[in-house]
């Protein structure tokens, strides 16, 4: 780490003026970082944090680290992670959130490499309330006791609120359009190992 450390976490405006100075990793998934990212970010989806620790702490070594999401919760996770395995990083306020609402650009890859899509908290409000429709929907057509499935699914919100976890997330994240290409994380991994 340089002389003067991050702090914990860092205003959008603070990162905007280090920007050229940070190393930025975003840890969503390979979809929501195609549909915009700070400049210069690298994608490390969380599930491949710990893959990475070794280009991430050669990364620290040479400058301070930045890790964004899209609101702060699992660049928050990731920073926890690091930090355990004594790589000091921040985390950015709000996230990329916080950063496109105070009015900073979002890099979006050429059109022709896209993958974009639905960012994570889309897709999961979208399969929750599928699933919510659909148990309401066999519950009545089929057999009532099928209503539980509805009933299962509007807890997972409450479950997730108070752990600060997704499930749902989880899984979703394991789907093709989010699981990054080989090739994109070999390439953000020798980018680390080039700073």
């Amino acid at each position: 780490m340089t002389s003067s450390p991050l702090p914990v976490t860092l205003a959008t405006e603070q990162a905007r003026t280090r920007l050229h100075e940070l190393t930025v990793i975003d840890v969503r998934t390979p979809a929501e970082y195609a549909s915009g990212h700070l400049p210069g970010a690298l994608n490390i989806p969380l599930d491949h944090v710990r893959r990475a620790l070794p280009e991430i702490r050669h990364a620290s070594e040479q400058g301070d680290v930045l890790v964004v999401c899209a609101s702060g919760a699992r660049s928050g996770n990731a920073c926890k992670l690091l930090s355990e395995q004594g790589i000091p990083t921040a985390t950015l306020a709000g996230g990329t959130g916080a950063w496109a609402a105070d009015g900073h650009d979002l890099h979006r890859p050429a059109a022709c490499d896209t993958r974009a899509g639905w960012s994570m908290e889309r897709q999961v409000r979208f399969t929750a309330g599928t699933a919510v429709l659909l148990g309401l929907l066999l519950g009545l057509l089929v057999h009532p006791a099928l209503l539980l499935i509805s009933a299962g699914i509007a807890g997972g919100p409450v479950f997730s609120a108070l752990t600060n976890t997704c499930g749902m997330a989880a899984v979703l994240g394991k789907l093709p359009h989010n699981r990054p290409r080989a090739a994109d994380i070999d390439a953000a991994l020798a980018a680390l190992r080039s700073r």
